[in-house]
């Protein structure tokens, strides 16, 4: 087999011993690495149809791969105002009046990234907004897509005018005490009731949207992503992509399972593992447990200062028990989302009467897990669960001094365990890092740094939440390399530099171990490859 390429003058980091190996050049061929040697053993192997890219000192890890994304949705939901900077109301009423003076009569209003934070510790509603949206069609994603604002004339194009009823327990028309709606919708089920009438980007938008994001996470250095879904035409998107040679990043998508699916449901998502193309795959099924704290609809063991967050996104958990069992006995690896204690507590119990059970073993992962108690830690490591973890939330999202939105809801005790990568890893668990874009921003320097530091991201002088939770370079850069590649089985196939491995790979301009965690994001990423093939290349290669 004609090499391909190959990179010189490299220096090939080895992220389980944090060690740069002792060769300096590598050679790909058929999308593998096949040779590892010096300079002029490696450029031997090179022909006139080889691609030959000498890196002058740069640094190569295997390729970074986010552990948890939503690529096609966040391509979508992430085209429209951006609110993610506003700090205030007044804030928020001037971006919404600069989108409001740029619409055309009778289209609607589309924003994203709403901090409920904004709202300093007021009810999270569109009264505010009312002047400024007079007439005008809006809606308002918050940041954990999980909620979003409709203004008056959204609510009243879409007919709803009062609560209702959903079969996911924690979704809710918010209304005030004279039943009238608020504004706020929560979860998928009541935010569709609006979103449905309202436009939608045409196919070809989408896919070009989808198009874009794809190319710009691997510019920032990321060849791979763990899809946490599969709805509408993501699957189409990327077998579309893919067959064209436009799919710039290898995907592991995980479909979901709501509530109220059936047996042969079930058995559709069990027929359904292992479908895809050459560089996407079905594989496990997303389901969630609860909510999210910011808007009271997690799941915890005492409800937050509000008397909210009481009840699992079920409304009878232990049919989740029951399916997470049927999906482990085909051996089909379950991501759930579980963000409250009691959420977890519950997917780790679903998981070890899943295991008692007998069958093959099956890495089961838990999303999220924003606050835990320490008793919960250890069940990890035990029962085999992966912990899925999105550190930048708790940069950006709460605060030091615990003020913000989040802790307030949670109180002292339980914000003080916010995010405890440290003592999950400690305790022996696998911790996978990821964005949970467009949640977050996708870069995955950012996220690597957030682990390290803590700190807001916007505010890097700031203090940190919880320091004592901070991963170690080494750490961090593990969670997006040999811990993704084990978290989706491909422990011999990826996360490492060595021979017969994927070449998956990025290259920095320096070594992302040893700079500091606040200039982390800013480090050039000169090179991506992706089964070989440059996804990106900067001006000075």
């Amino acid at each position: 087999m004609r090499t391909s390429l190959t990179l010189l003058s490299a220096r090939l980091l080895d992220p389980v011993t944090g060690e740069f190996l002792p060769q300096t050049a590598l050679a790909a061929a058929g999308g593998r690495i096949t040779a590892l040697g010096d300079g002029p053993e490696i450029r031997a192997l090179a022909d006139a149809s080889t691609t030959v890219i000498d890196l002058d000192g740069a640094v190569v890890t295997p390729g970074l791969i986010d552990g948890h994304l939503h690529p096609v949705s966040g391509a979508e939901l992430t085209h429209g105002l951006d609110l993610s900077g506003c700090t205030d109301v007044e804030q928020v009423r001037e971006a919404l009046a600069r989108g409001v003076r740029g619409l055309a009569p009778g289209a609607w209003l589309h924003g994203f990234g709403l901090d409920p934070n904004v709202f300093a510790g007021r009810p999270v509603e569109t009264a505010p907004f009312d002047a400024v949206l007079d007439g005008v069609p809006a809606l308002l994603l918050l940041f954990d897509a999980h909620s979003m604002l409709a203004s008056r004339r959204a609510l009243e194009l879409a007919g709803v005018n009062g609560p209702q009823t959903f079969g996911q327990a924690t979704a809710e028309v918010v209304c005030d005490a004279a039943g009238r709606p608020t504004g706020l919708l929560l979860e998928d089920a009541a935010c569709e009731l609006v979103e449905r009438v309202a436009p939608r980007p045409t196919r070809q938008e989408r896919r070009e949207l989808l198009a874009a994001a794809l190319r710009a996470m691997a510019a920032a250095g990321l060849t791979g992503g763990h899809a946490m879904d599969a709805n509408g035409d993501s699957l189409a998107f990327y077998a579309e992509l893919d067959e064209a040679g436009e799919l710039p990043l290898r995907l592991r998508v995980a479909p979901w399972c709501q509530p109220g699916t059936d047996a042969e449901g079930v058995r559709a998502l069990i027929g359904q593992q292992g479908a895809g193309g050459r560089l996407w795959r079905t594989d496990g099924v997303k389901i969630f447990m609860d909510g999210t704290i910011d808007n009271g609809t997690a799941w915890l063991e005492h409800p937050d200062c509000h008397g909210e967050s009481r009840h699992a996104f079920w409304p009878d958990p232990e049919e989740y028990t029951r399916i997470v069992g049927d999906l482990h006995r085909a051996g089909v690896p379950i991501a759930t989302h579980a963000i409250g204690d009691a959420a977890v507590r519950h997917v780790l119990d679903a998981v070890e009467k899943a295991r008692a059970g007998g069958g093959r073993e099956v890495r089961h992962r838990v999303e999220h897990i924003e606050t835990v108690p320490d008793d919960t830690l250890r069940r990890f490591a035990e029962l085999g669960v992966i912990a899925s973890m999105q550190p930048t939330h708790c940069c950006d999202f709460t605060r030091a001094d615990h003020t913000d939105n989040w802790s307030r809801r949670l109180g002292e005790e339980r914000a003080s365990r916010a995010w405890r990568c440290r003592d999950l890893l400690d305790s022996g668990a696998v911790v996978v890092l990821g964005s949970d874009w467009p949640i977050a921003p996708y870069p995955p320097l950012g996220v690597m740094a957030g682990a390290r530091h803590r700190r807001p991201s916007r505010d890097l002088t700031r203090p940190p939440h919880g320091p004592e939770q901070a991963l170690t370079a080494l750490e961090a850069l593990r969670g997006m390399t040999v811990n993704a590649a084990y978290a989706a089985g491909e422990e011999h196939e990826a996360g490492r530099i060595t021979v017969g491995r994927r070449a998956d790979l990025t290259v920095f301009a320096a070594n992302p171990l040893t700079t500091a965690a606040t200039d982390l994001p800013n480090l050039p990423v000169l090179l991506t490859l992706l089964d070989g093939e440059p996804t990106h290349r900067d001006a000075r290669l």
